[in-house]
Parts: structure tokens; sequence; C-alpha cells
């Protein structure tokens, strides 16, 4: 007497590598993570400081190439400072941009004026009309040789779209008022 077949087709075991499903899991989360960790490496590698002018990656880089760097760090902000010029057609009316120069600045504290009035760097009259404006100074240059001094106003409406958290409520805080 034989046996009818049932439809089913013999199975051949499979190997030991593939039989358990941890071990898939176990693979995936040990690549997962040599992955993560080489994104984080690769990070942490192109965003160091590297001290050429190619680079600007960070505020120390910043800090060192300031004009009086000890003196900026200490009574105000060490700054990238962009001079650009524009120039209005108005008949045709066009607008037109030179190219800006970047160059190393400094923004001083309004309390700590007296470092530019004391090396006779600007006048009283200046001095009071920068301070009736709610303004602060700002200079390229060292101070020991002839700098670039300006009377500068800080611009509350220019928004740093780096900090902004996403789903934040209320807006930040300007902690920082020179």
């Amino acid at each position: 007497m034989r046996r009818k077949s049932t439809g089913r087709t013999a199975t051949t075991p499979k190997s030991p590598l593939f039989q358990s499903p941890m071990f898939n899991l176990t693979t995936l989360a040990i690549l997962g993570g040599v992955f993560v960790l080489g994104i984080g490496i690769g990070i942490a590698f192109s965003s160091t400081a590297t001290f050429t002018p190619s680079n600007v990656a960070s505020r120390e880089f910043i800090d060192t190439k300031a004009p009086n760097p000890e003196t900026c760090v200490q009574f105000g902000a060490s700054a990238m400072v962009m001079d650009t010029r524009l120039f209005v057609t108005l008949n045709p009316f066009n607008v037109y941009v030179s190219q800006p120069t970047m160059r190393p600045g400094c923004v001083l504290r309004t309390n700590n004026w007296a470092i530019l009035e004391q090396r006779k760097l600007v006048t009283n009259e200046q001095v009071r009309e920068c301070k009736n404006r709610l303004n602060t100074f700002g200079y390229t240059g060292d101070l020991g040789e002839k700098p670039d001094i300006n009377c500068i106003y800080q611009n509350d409406a220019a928004k740093n779209f780096f900090v902004n958290e996403p789903g934040a409520v209320a807006p930040s805080i300007e902690t920082e008022r020179f």
C-alpha cells in the first residue's frame, strides 16, 4: 500500500547562521551602532577648528583673530565684519552689490567705552551721539594703531535661526545686550 502525496515538499533545514532570529537582530544592532559611530566620528573630524582662514569653524578661532583679542574678549565680543557697498540706479531701476570683504572686528559693551576715550580714539561728541541713539562702538584694526571705529546699532530683529527650537512657544529672551 502506497501513501498518497500530500502536496508538501521536503524542506531542507536552514543553516545555523540564519536559524536564530536573535542573531539577525543583534547583527543589525551592531551594524547600526557602527554606522552611528562612524557618523559621529566624521562630524567630530569635520567640525574641529583648524585655525586656517579657509575653515572658520569655532568661536575660539574668531576670538584669536580679533583685533586686540584680550581686550576684545574682556570688554566686548569678537566679531566678523563684512564690508560691502550697494549701488542703486534709478533710470533704469537696478541694485548692484559689490563683493564683500571679511575682516576680524570687535564690538564693545556700552559700559566699556572708556577704553576708546582714554586712548583718545573717539571724541566726547561721538560718544554722546552714539549713546543718544542707544548704540555701541565696534572697530576693526589694532587699537594701538589707527583703528576703524564706528557707532553701530544692535539689530534685535535679526534672529539666529540656528538657535530657535522648533515647536517653542515663547520667543527666546535676549541676554547679551551690548
